[in-house]
């Protein structure tokens, strides 16, 4: 998610200069209501809110824009069968209704007749069949891919295995659209609301390959359309009058800068050229004993990956060592700042079993600070590899000033706790992805957002050859147990197969966590209605600004 600090000021120049003008002047136009032909100025005051994205987004391609620097603006300009509300549970989007087949595996969904693309086009269930196959298709090489493997035939045909004619999406007419599932599941009706699953017009795609990349080729159907895009500087979306439920979005435009520093986004909001802001971890303190601060729970964790394939991390123990080097605790306290829980497993809190207990609470502490036992494992598996000093450690990080803290503070922690000198490294997002996917960095900061609401899908990314695996490691007896629990209809048998799943993951060590995510914002007190679901995107189809 980042930026290079040249490109970072000149592209904040011109927002700020922009911005500064538009404070000023949005939403005053001139208008002729003279009968005689006289022109007398009135103002008429657009509901324009001013959000800031942080980076340029890496794509507006719906199964390519797997990230959060896209999806909260793919969230508002595009919309699928189902779309979360302002509970966070999936609701009738573009689907007006659904049925699903006694055994749980078929459903067959019905179209709005008033469903349309931002150019007039009639939406079609065409345009989803074709949008679903070109996420599962192998050459589009998207990395959400593997949610489509729910769908009969979607994993064969991603892995070249199957073809697209053996994928189980088909349109029965232009309204209706009928999927069948490898087996039930009752997160599909969630998983299906992700930008992953948006539809795509299929006639406009074909005619133009490119037409998500600028926003004069940009067409979509959600509650906005894209008028604008300044690559690298900021893009604009403006209320769209072909979307099905109009009536119910409130503002005009949103104006979304690109500023990837924490500071510099805190004094844009002060000066009322931002609406919201994350909050700076030196202010972090003030801010909170003065209640400004929204906090909202989020399903996730800031984490580290380990490359397997890459000296010294082929060593488990040299893994594990610097995994319990880390104190998270710390890292919360002093550094984020932002009362974030420390994370000593992978799949966070707020995931109940069969039972009722907390996945978290139940699975208990994997990994937390053990310096000692650290020091021990280091030195194990040094002797175990011969090495007599250890290979250079480099550790990258993507660009962003909070991202920077948390590398320089573990490059310290290993320092003083296993007397290792760790370089820092670091890039912009579009860049640092293709490179740790690649299996192109030592060790490298991650994120992991719960796509949906089950502990499953934090552990399936770590099966072998996943595309969000990203670290070379590969466990025969964790693949099974995470292929029998997708399988498993009993709950209490599948949460027993994902408890020990979690528990090899950490043993093994290819990953070490820092925290638990919450999203903390400060929000101008004239907005209201904006949704920030725990998956990690922002809805603003309810927003509104006074």
């Amino acid at each position: 998610m980042k930026k290079f600090l040249s490109i970072l000021m000149t592209a904040l120049l011109v927002f700020v200069l922009a911005a500064c003008t538009a404070s000023e002047d949005a939403g005053k136009e001139p208008e002729k209501n003279d009968d005689e032909g006289t022109t007398e100025e009135e103002t008429v005051e657009e509901k324009v809110l001013y959000m800031n994205n942080g980076q340029e987004p890496s794509s507006f391609d719906p199964p390519i824009g797997f990230d959060s620097v896209s999806w909260s603006a793919l969230n508002n300009l595009m919309e699928g069968l189902t779309r979360l509300d302002q509970n966070h549970d999936p609701s009738e989007a573009i689907a007006e209704k659904w049925d699903i087949s006694e055994d749980g595996k078929t459903y067959t969904f019905h179209i709005r007749d008033n469903a349309k693309w931002s150019n007039g086009d009639d939406l079609t269930a065409g345009d989803f069949v074709f949008a679903w196959k070109r996420l599962l298709n192998p050459e589009t090489g998207s990395p959400a891919a593997f949610l489509g493997y729910f769908i009969e035939g979607g994993e064969a045909y991603n892995s070249n295995e199957g073809s697209a004619d053996d994928v189980a999406v088909k349109a029965v007419d232009e309204k209706t659209l009928e999927v069948t599932l490898t087996s039930p599941s009752p997160f599909f009706l969630n998983i299906i609301s992700l930008p992953a699953f948006f539809p795509i017009n299929e006639k406009v795609a074909t005619d133009n390959p490119e037409w998500f990349a600028n926003a004069d080729t940009f067409v979509g159907n959600g509650p906005f359309n894209l008028t604008e895009w300044e690559h690298d500087s900021h893009f604009v979306m403006e209320k769209n009058d072909q979307y099905w439920d109009a009536d119910s979005v409130k503002l005009d435009k949103v104006h979304w800068a690109m500023v990837d520093d924490t500071n510099t986004e805190y004094q844009m909001f002060e000066s009322g050229e931002l609406d919201t802001s994350d909050v700076p971890s030196e202010l972090s303190e003030k801010l909170f004993s003065e209640g400004k601060v929204d906090i909202v729970d989020q399903a996730g964790t800031y984490f580290y990956r380990f490359n397997v394939t890459m000296e010294p991390f082929q060593n488990k123990n040299i893994r594990k060592a610097f995994a319990l080097a880390v104190d998270q605790q710390q890292i919360v306290d002093y550094v984020t700042k932002g009362k974030e829980k420390p994370a000593y497993g992978f799949v966070s809190y707020g995931f109940n079993d069969a039972n009722g207990n907390d996945f978290r609470e139940t699975n208990g502490d994997l990994m937390k600070t053990n310096i000692e036992e650290a020091k021990a494992l280091l030195a194990k598996g040094m002797e175990e590899e011969g090495y007599e000093t250890l290979p250079e450690v480099t550790l990258t990080y993507n660009t962003s000033d909070a991202h920077k803290k948390i590398a320089e503070t573990l490059q310290q922690m290993f320092k003083d706790n296993l007397g290792v000198e760790v370089k820092l490294a670091n890039m912009e997002w579009a860049v640092f992805a293709q490179e740790q996917s690649a299996l192109n960095f030592q060790l490298s900061r991650s994120s992991f957002l719960n796509d949906y609401a089950d502990p499953i899908n934090a552990l399936e990314s770590f099966q072998t050859g996943h595309s969000m695996n990203r670290t070379g490691w590969s466990n025969a007896e964790y693949d099974k147990l995470i292929k029998d629990a997708f399988a498993e209809s009993d709950e209490a048998k599948r949460f027993d197969l994902m408890y020990k799943a979690e528990k090899i993951l950490l043993d093994e060590a290819p990953i070490f966590n820092v925290h638990f995510y919450n999203q903390t914002t400060l929000q101008n007190d004239a907005v209201t209605g904006i949704v920030r679901h725990p998956v990690g995107y922002i809805e603003l189809k309810w927003a509104d600004k006074n």
